[in-house]
């Protein structure tokens, strides 16, 4: 796979069911304060996208199953699996079913047990910290090694 840059960005799918809910948008806060990280969204939460079709389960699978298809990772933030299990269910299906590696959040702001199904179908399960997401898209997604030394600056007097 090739490196992520500004002319080759990673394409992201991020979990949601037709509306834009707060860890759908805070994901991408995240992805955007990440440093030297390119991405394209492929996921689109945009009720108008489904028209009059808004509602029918049929009709947001597929669009579903076409926004999956078009990224090379799927990322499913665990709190919208606690109101939308269903959906969730089926996006981490279609991602393992088109061989997309899954990214898992765990619960923002809360150290809580991830259900089975998350723990099962996640490639990588991590925190919410921008450093953290943008090395686990790499590695997943491309297969880019992402070790990394943190740098601590001091001065003696």
């Amino acid at each position: 796979m090739s490196t992520i840059s500004q002319q080759n960005p990673v394409r992201v799918f991020v979990a949601h069911v037709f509306e834009e809910a707060d860890d759908y948008l805070r994901v991408f806060e995240y992805l955007e304060s990440a440093h030297n990280f390119y991405y394209r969204n492929c996921s689109d939460p945009d009720p108008a996208r489904l028209g009059n079709a808004l509602g029918d389960a049929e009709a947001m699978r597929v669009e579903l199953r076409r926004q999956i298809g078009m990224a090379e990772v799927a990322i499913v933030p665990a709190g919208l699996y606690r109101q939308h299990r269903q959906w969730i269910d089926f996006q981490l299906n279609c991602a393992k079913g088109l061989d997309k590696p899954v990214i898992v959040l765990e619960f923002f702001g809360v150290k809580e047990k991830l259900p089975v199904q998350l723990e099962a179908l996640g490639d990588e399960i991590i925190e919410w910290n921008e450093r953290e997401i943008a090395d686990a898209i790499r590695r997943q997604a491309r297969h880019e090694d992402t070790s990394r030394w943190d740098v601590i600056d001091f001065k003696l007097d």
